[in-house]
């Protein structure tokens, strides 16, 4: 059953063209993203269909009586309102029962008000949709219903948009990036909910893993083309690649024919009037689609990178609390060259006060942080940059520096630094209140990338970035030579950057754990299993096996057909290619303090440090190892 259907849309602000005459459909059942670069009108499509905002031209036709639950991505809500009403918001009976019988309960001193809600409850048979919409707000960690909204953050708001929207049940959702300010936990729960056949839904996210479970069709909008992908994150890219590759092919047999084509009609005599007039209306076409040249977008920065020396970043017995609240208790760490680590934990536990610390906006109650001589940080907060909304981009970049210097002793401008970062000439003298949230976002990353730091510190860097951006990003962040610590609920992001994981438990706890976020879950998930495996049997479960297995023993053995190999999924192949690029890497670091070690050191301090670092190289190569040969088992 169709849902909505979308003919010859358009929409412009001034001279840019956000996208034109683009049609679709959405049936009910359908979970369907919408992949785009970032400033080509993805949330505008989504307010369009919302009835946010109006098209240019076309239409957007919803099937009669289907109600529209939309998730903006940066949330309004009337700030004299409290969180309850802001999240019971509705005209529904059953969203007002529950609100009234919340509302009472928070006064239970008024008995009559409070028998009166009970009893209304009652009688609509409320109490299940009562308990849906508790679980939901613990879900998503909404407990002072009392509180004003204008005293919540960006991302608490986007919460309770995302809780009402939930709450209210509509037929299909409209959800532009649902997953920013969730930390991970609330992500998985999201995802098993969305994945419910009868839900039907629309949206704009970054988040690949996302993606990859909860979708069953990719539309993308490239070239103001609408290409349709009936699969998930794995399928679009397959399909998209050969996509590609076939309009390689086509263009590459254009270009020849065109050669050909431009050879005969420059033969031709100019006051001949017998040329085939096809033929030149066709070289004509041909020369328009070969001419239509596709931008390949990459993000190659080669940025000159300060040496680190020997003493990077020391923390010993940091202690930190707010009142009784305890975020780190006697933590110690002294950071090694390169190292790349993701930092995970629930909203609120201490993951931003732990990068405010490190970097000296906030100090420690007791402890002390050494940072070396030579580390230069590069800080992107969450929060982002502060930008004069007038201040045009060429201007935002030429504060900081006309020139950058680059490795080699190049330099480039800051109008060649803007295009490498997928900022076309055309759009530099925009001011940055007309850029999108991405654009501003991928403005404000490059503002700290040039300073040429060699310490990267990264608290939430793919919130609001197109999914052709964080690939560049990851690209450029994987031959960075520095070290790199993540902040991200983006699973995919922080798996295919980091090997090390500082789980912030709660209470002051941080775990250091040796391994990427999916081995850190699989650890977990191993460890609840654990306590099932060890239960001890009754002697007569254990009597009866006993019995049961000598009667075996007396039947013929039976050949079995060999079992079939297991395919790996999504996680699987991830994670062998990733210990793929590890191995060899591995490998190298071995043999490199093997060789420091013959080299005859003399220093007894030395020798421990590269001793113990070679202790920890193997092991983590014998277990890698292992995994990868199990893995090998599986069919691709």
């Amino acid at each position: 059953m169709n849902l909505l259907s979308i003919e010859n849309l358009s929409k412009s602000y001034t001279e840019k063209v956000l996208f034109s005459n683009i049609s679709f459909g959405l049936e009910k059942g359908q979970k369907v993203a919408f992949v785009a670069k970032n400033g080509t009108g993805k949330s505008t499509l989504l307010r369009i269909i919302a009835g946010k905002e109006k098209a240019d031209s076309g239409n957007c036709i919803l099937r009669g009586g289907t109600r529209v639950g939309f998730l903006d991505q940066q949330p309004v809500f009337d700030l004299t309102k409290t969180v309850i009403e802001a999240v019971f918001d509705s005209t529904g009976e059953l969203m007002n029962a529950v609100k009234e019988y919340e509302i009472a309960l928070n006064h239970p001193e008024n008995e009559k008000a409070l028998q009166q809600a009970f009893d209304k409850m009652d009688s609509l048979h409320a109490w299940d949709y009562e308990q849906r919409v508790h679980q939901i707000l613990s879900v998503f960690k909404i407990t002072n219903l009392e509180q004003k909204v204008s005293e919540l953050s960006g991302g608490q708001k986007k919460r309770i948009a995302l809780v009402k929207l939930l709450v209210e049940e509509p037929d299909m959702l409209i959800m532009d990036e649902p997953t920013n300010h969730l930390d991970i936990e609330m992500i998985e729960w999201l995802e098993e909910y969305l994945s419910k056949e009868n839900i039907t839904l629309f949206m704009v996210t970054h988040d690949r893993w996302f993606l990859e479970v909860v979708c069953n069709e990719i539309m993308e909008l490239d070239g103001g083309e609408i290409y349709r992908y009936k699969g998930n994150y794995s399928y679009f890219l397959e399909k998209k690649a050969a996509r590609e590759e076939n309009d390689s092919t086509n263009k590459d047999r254009a270009r020849q024919f065109l050669k050909k084509e431009l050879e005969w009609i420059r033969k031709q005599p100019r006051a001949r009037g017998t040329k085939s007039k096809s033929r030149v209306d066709a070289f004509h076409d041909l020369t328009e689609q070969t001419g239509k040249k596709k931008k390949d977008e990459k993000l190659e920065l080669e940025i000159k990178l300060e040496r680190l020396g020997g003493k990077i970043l020391e923390l010993y017995h940091i202690n930190k609390s707010f009142g009784d609240k305890m975020v780190m208790k006697d933590f110690s760490y002294k950071f090694r060259q390169g190292e790349k680590l993701s930092i995970i934990g629930k909203n609120g536990v201490g993951k931003s006060t732990f990068l405010n610390i490190i970097t000296g906006k906030e100090q420690p109650d007791t402890g002390k942080v050494i940072v070396g001589e030579t580390v230069q940080f590069g800080y992107y907060t969450q929060d982002g940059m502060k930008l004069n909304e007038n201040m045009r981009m060429i201007e935002v970049i030429k504060e900081i520096g006309d020139h950058i210097p680059l490795a080699k002793g190049k330099t480039m401008s800051a109008s060649q630094l803007l295009e490498k970062f997928l900022f076309p000439t055309s759009s530099h003298f925009t001011p940055v209140g007309k850029l999108s949230g991405g654009e501003k976002r991928r403005l404000y990353l490059l503002t700290i990338l040039i300073k040429n730091p060699n310490f990267l510190i990264l608290d939430e860097p793919t919130n609001d970035l197109d999914i052709m951006t964080l690939q560049v990003l990851e690209d450029f962040l994987e031959q960075f030579a520095g070290c790199l610590i993540v902040v991200s609920h983006d699973r995919y992001f922080m798996d295919k950057l980091t090997h090390h994981t500082f789980v912030f438990e709660g209470e002051g706890i941080v775990r250091d754990f040796n391994g990427n976020y999916s081995q850190y879950r699989e650890e977990v998930e191993n460890k609840k299993l654990a306590p099932q495996k060890a239960l001890v049997k009754p002697p007569q479960v254990i009597l009866k096996e006993e019995k049961a297995a000598e009667k075996a023993a007396e039947k013929p053995v039976e050949k079995t057909k060999p079992k079939e190999k297991q395919r790996m999924g999504f996680n699987e192949k991830w994670e062998f290619s990733l210990l793929e690029k590890e191995l060899p890497e591995l490998e190298k670091k071995k043999e490199e303090l093997v060789e420091k070690l013959n080299s005859g050191i003399t220093d007894s301090d030395e020798l421990m440090k590269v001793s113990a670092e070679l202790t920890e190289v193997v092991a983590a190569l014998d277990s890698k190892t292992n995994r990868w040969l199990e893995l090998s088992e599986f069919s691709a």
